[in-house]
């Protein structure tokens, strides 16, 4: 035991000491926040140009109600709809609507002239729906119907507080949107981690046989401490980077953040925290940036946030290098590994979309199940954590991932004692199986 500390120094010498990885350190965040924001910025700035839809209204009820936007421009036309479709090429479609469109919505047609989207085809059936709706709501022979309809309109603020936790009235109100954020982000982070710090105790290892550099080394030092000192090493690298990403966030949230908000807001955010039900009503703010700002502004959760999130990185990185290292030993280049990679990869994505289902419902059976099972618990039960679950149920899934890191550390070893030995072969399942089975 005396040389895993060796080996675990060397591992984090190595890397925390090149400058990639201060960069990965300040950049990961900005890149991780790209990331998810990226879909609703293709979005919004994925559209074309606007759309020009020539309208024939046979009923004479929608045309002069229908209204243009960024997205579609529409405009009237006398044309028959033969004229329209064989004249007005130059227009991104022709829109014909029935006489008898009250009767039957079902009598609209858009003749395109190119490929029609979901969006394009959503705006208009939007429109026309509301138009009719407002039609039929006429019959009814209502007087300034339209300034009832405004003025009925209302918004439900909903607070939610958990019973189960506290019967007193200082118990703060839980936001479902910032769990659900927050959820979101912490299990992304997991699935990262576990692909990026596993993978590098792959390469890790396969340069190393490459160089011939272990054939020295377990001359001195046997094959299960050089592959657990070599985990361990990477696995404080990834620490290092969690503590530091940690320390920024609480001094950002915790003495930063409340200087620079406004004195009414700050106000209104302790008496959130305080458990005031109408905190939000008294600043004038929105509930919802008013229970994010409680939450990011609560040292006391922040530091709960990151001791699970090191104790989850931890344990979820422990149990699959352990098998990227056993893979890595056992093959001769990177491409090599992507065969037998893929079995361990594939647990890693089916966490990641059962994280869509943990934020649906935190507390199915299939969620509660997934956090239990090691090798999806770190990803599953990071997005569940931040919705407040049974502290019996986190310390259930740690007890259980830990000790399947011991287990796969003695399965992996056997594993990476006969692979970095081996050259030019790439073995099968079957002959990695047969590997455990030796005896020594």
């Amino acid at each position: 035991m005396s040389n895993i500390p060796i080996i675990i120094q060397r591992e984090f010498n190595e890397r925390v000491r090149k400058k990639s990885f201060i960069i990965s350190t300040i950049l990961m965040p900005v890149l991780m926040i790209a990331l998810m924001a990226a879909p609703a910025l293709i979005m919004e700035y994925s559209r074309g140009e606007q759309k020009t839809i020539a309208v024939i209204d046979e009923s004479g009820l929608v045309a002069p109600r229908l209204e243009s936007d960024e997205e579609i421009r529409f405009e009237a036309t006398d044309l028959s709809t033969d004229e329209a479709r064989r004249e007005l090429t130059d227009r991104f479609g022709v829109l014909y609507i029935g006489r008898d469109i009250l009767e039957n919505p079902s009598n609209v047609r858009l003749y395109a002239n190119s490929s029609s989207s979901l969006s394009v085809e959503s705006s208009i059936t939007g429109q026309i729906e509301k138009v009719l709706e407002a039609e039929k709501l006429k019959a009814y022979d209502i007087e300034n119907l339209q300034q009832i309809l405004d003025e009925v309109k209302t918004t439900v603020t909903l607070q939610t507080f958990r019973n189960d936790k506290s019967q007193e009235e200082d118990t703060q109100a839980q936001s479902s949107t910032v769990a659900t954020v927050l959820g979101y982000i912490l299990g992304f982070v997991l699935y990262m981690f576990l692909l990026i710090y596993g993978s590098m105790v792959m390469q890790s290892v396969i340069e190393e046989k490459n160089n011939r550099v272990l054939e020295v080394m377990v001359s001195s030092v046997r094959p299960f401490d050089l592959m657990l000192g070599k985990i361990l090493g990477v696995a404080a690298v990834a620490v290092v980077q969690i503590l530091i990403w940690g320390v920024l966030i609480v001094a950002a949230g915790g003495f930063v953040l409340p200087h620079l908000m406004p004195a009414e807001a700050m106000a209104g955010v302790q008496a959130m925290q305080q458990g005031v039900p109408d905190a939000a009503a008294m600043s004038g703010m929105d509930p919802e940036a008013m229970q994010a700002l409680a939450a990011m502004t609560d040292l006391g959760y922040i530091l709960k946030i990151f001791g699970c999130l090191l104790l989850f990185v931890f344990g979820g990185y422990l149990l699959y290098s352990a098998m990227f290292a056993a893979v890595g030993s056992a093959v001769d280049n990177v491409q090599d590994a992507s065969q037998l990679q893929m079995p361990i990869t594939l647990p890693i994505i089916l966490a990641l979309l059962m994280m869509l289902a943990v934020i649906k419902d935190p507390n199915s059976p299939m969620a509660f199940w997934f956090s239990i099972i090691p090798f999806t618990s770190p990803v599953v039960m990071m997005a569940r954590i931040p919705y407040d679950i049974p502290l019996w149920e986190i310390l259930l899934s740690l007890a259980v991932l830990y000790a399947s890191f011991v287990a796969m550390v003695w399965f992996a070893a056997k594993i990476y004692r006969v692979g970095i030995f081996m050259y030019g072969k790439k073995p099968t399942l079957k002959e990695l199986f047969k590997w455990v089975r030796y005896k020594y």
